[in-house]
């Protein structure tokens, strides 16, 4: 019989800086050339145990461990962290933290560097990931002034270009656009059964991953493993949802019609799934979609030009407005300069020509400081954010710049922390948070401000359903009350389908097009330049005929 190449029974951990553990008497196998998924809740514990996996724990993260670990039959609590990083490649949800090279050839090479590989062999190596993850043009650069999606797909191919049998991805989505997503979910399909090899994917994003035919799900909640199943298993009891996780949304779309999923076979597949006789409950739910009234602009962008060097320019007389009090989305593919946009907006960066106009005034001359009064911004990475140490200060610290008085500031940061669920660990270090912790965290601070325009990059991502669900409940309250214009960066299909009311289209430098979700959506050539792709409703609704299938968007209702 097979023995199973991880195998943890009654695994218990507790951070020393935590009263509690984080993980209680968990236990489970995998077996070599599997494909787990192991999901769960911000905060359930699945970071943890990928720290106890690859030896982080206690190596990097001190605390108190019982019951057995074991990888490749070999006590992992016994083993150093250069002898388990021969046995598993891990890629961090955070990638500055993983690189090592000055360049982005450089960070791929070092793993076949350690192993002594002749230099024609990296070199070849390194030409091939770098291409197949469009980071051929990047090689020469430092891996810091890449976009996060290039940072992330820099650190997969620097861990699948070593030949190791055992594959650990903590969110590897995270910052990927949803077309790249599709590609390294399929790449990793690929190489898994090309080089028989065991991956163990940490993600939110549970619909992507499993179309790379996940062999089962691990799902965790308040450090424990609370099911353990296939993927038709875990969808068909209903357990996603009951623990803050999202049902991929074609899933959703068939509980709203009132279908019986437990009864339908391949309900892990959209592309295999029959419903073919329940066209008529699917296509009752169909909605108007909503057009835009006509509104106040608040900023404009008139013809602004700005390149990192001279001989690439990223903007030529780029061009647009943001409307008072709307939702917009600004997307489109990884590297693209929707993130140079809103650093430009913000005074982190300086155009070469053109203007920021703010309610009829340039803002150019404005320090950062005073843009940062009426534009807020929250960075995709939350580390390159936390300046404190404490989850409390962090959140007050710009209201002390302010010089708000201590009560107001008691008052106004306990408010916020309890919107977004982080009062019960105000006074906790922040590095104790998990990722998707940290990023409410930095959302906290800049919402604590009060600014006119809210500027959020990747704001969903490493965030589970329900943590999703409370930050747009709170967003949509803002923008509705307070009338806060929310500008939103993101990759996630179906916070554009179903929360942005107007969006940009940029690549390349190029506003391609300025138009509603639905219609962008339901537009195939501008999904494919956008490096988007339609949702697994576009594609169920498609499979059925069903004609204006972005009416069915709104029948998604999330509790």
């Amino acid at each position: 019989m097979t023995a199973p190449i991880i195998d943890f029974q009654h695994v218990t951990f507790k951070y020393h800086a935590q009263a509690e553990p984080t993980l209680n008497d968990v236990s489970f196998q995998i077996y070599p050339g599997e494909k787990v998924l192991i999901a769960g809740a911000s905060g359930s514990g699945k970071t943890t145990l990928l720290r106890l996996l690859n030896g982080l724990i206690p190596q990097a993260y001190a605390g108190d461990t019982t019951g057995t670990l074991m990888l490749h039959g070999k006590n992992i609590l016994d083993q150093s962290l250069f002898e388990l990083s021969l046995q598993a490649g891990t890629v961090l949800q955070d990638s500055d933290a993983q690189f090592v090279g000055l360049t982005v050839a450089e960070d791929i090479a070092f793993a076949l560097e350690n192993d002594n590989q002749p230099v024609s062999h990296i070199k070849s190596e390194v030409k091939k990931w770098a291409t197949r993850f469009g980071l051929g043009d990047r090689l020469d650069l430092a891996p810091q002034v890449l976009s996060g999606g290039q940072k992330q797909r820099t650190s997969i191919a620097g861990v699948l270009v070593d030949d190791g049998k055992l594959l650990l991805f903590d969110e590897p989505l995270a910052s990927l656009d949803p077309a790249a997503g599709v590609v390294a979910m399929d790449m990793i399909d690929k190489l898994q059964s090309e080089r028989d090899l065991t991956v163990v994917i940490i993600e939110h994003r549970i619909e992507e991953v499993l179309r790379a035919h996940v062999d089962h799900v691990i799902v965790m909640a308040d450090g424990r493993i609370v099911a353990n199943g296939t993927p038709s298993e875990i969808i068909k009891a209903g357990i996603l949802p009951e623990n803050g996780l999202d049902e991929p949304l074609y899933v959703q779309l068939l509980r709203q019609a009132h279908i019986d999923i437990s009864r339908l076979p391949h309900v892990a597949n959209v592309n295999q799934i029959d419903v073919s006789g329940q066209k008529n409950a699917i296509e009752a739910l169909k909605k108007p979609v909503k057009t835009n009234p006509h509104q106040t602009v608040k900023l404009v962008v008139k013809d602004l030009d700005f390149s990192y060097d001279k001989n690439s320019q990223l903007f030529k007389k780029l061009n647009t407005v943001v409307n008072q009090g709307e939702i917009l989305g600004i997307v489109g593919k990884n590297g693209s300069g929707k993130t140079t946009l809103s650093h430009l907006l913000t005074g982190f960066l300086i155009p070469d020509a053109g203007d920021i106009i703010l309610d009829g005034q340039s803002v150019l001359q404005q320090s950062i400081k005073e843009r940062a009064d009426n534009i807020g911004y929250v960075l995709q990475n939350p580390n390159h954010m936390i300046t404190k140490a404490t989850v409390f200060d962090e959140v007050a610290s710009g209201l002390l710049l302010r010089h708000v008085s201590p009560d107001d500031i008691e008052r106004r940061v306990r408010a916020i922390l309890n919107l977004i669920d982080l009062d019960a660990m105000r006074h906790w270090p922040i590095a104790a948070l998990s990722f998707g912790q940290k990023k409410r965290l930095t959302i906290a601070a800049v919402l604590v401000l009060k600014p006119q325009i809210l500027i959020l990059d990747e704001p969903t991502a490493g965030q589970d359903a329900t943590h999703t669900n409370e930050l747009l409940q709170f967003l949509t309250k803002i923008n509705q009350q307070e009338k806060t214009t929310v500008v939103i960066i993101t990759h996630d299909m179906h916070l554009l389908a179903n929360f942005v009311e107007r969006a940009l289209v940029v690549v390349d430098g190029q506003l391609l097009a300025d138009t509603t979700p639905a219609e962008l959506l339901a537009n195939e050539s501008l999904v494919k330049l956008a490096s988007l792709r339609t949702t697994s409703v576009y594609q169920l609704a498609n499979r059925l005929a069903i004609t204006h299938p972005e009416e069915l968007n709104a029948a998604i209702v999330h509790n």
